[in-house]
């Protein structure tokens, strides 16, 4: 009878261990969910601000193209010295499209190129040490 009794506590034990895991993972996965989610939030909280930001950082280009051409303005006519502003900025506008073209370019097609033959040299390694 001492044999079953300790079975019963045994198996007893073991399922009471089974319950207590199954119930932390449970409540390690709630944690893992409520955390994601916070973060999620302030991630998109994060990228409200990065957007603001940027838009501000435009505008206060912009008004500083417009200082720029008040300043000039000063000792030439309004019109040439806003034409100057505008070229400048398109000059500059060209230069950033060109790098972006370049860098695009290159950046194309999007496949490891590096890694796919450094695999093959892997492949080919095995293979002639493997007929060997």
């Amino acid at each position: 009878m001492r044999s079953a009794g300790s079975q019963e506590g045994v198996g007893g034990a073991a399922r009471e261990v089974a319950e207590h895991a199954s119930a932390l993972a449970r409540l390690e996965l709630e944690l893992a969910r409520l955390e994601l989610r916070h973060k999620a939030g302030a991630l998109g909280a994060g990228a409200m601000l990065a957007v603001g930001a940027a838009l501000l950082a435009v505008m206060a280009l912009g008004f500083a193209f417009g200082t720029i051409a008040a300043a000039l303005a000063t000792f030439m006519p309004t019109w040439l010295a806003l034409l100057l502003v505008t070229t400048g900025i398109a000059l500059l506008a060209g230069i950033a499209a060109l790098l972006a073209r370049t860098s695009i370019r290159q950046a194309t097609p999007p496949v490891p190129e590096q890694a796919i033959r450094e695999a093959r040299l892997t492949t080919e390694a095995i293979k002639r040490n493997g007929s060997r």
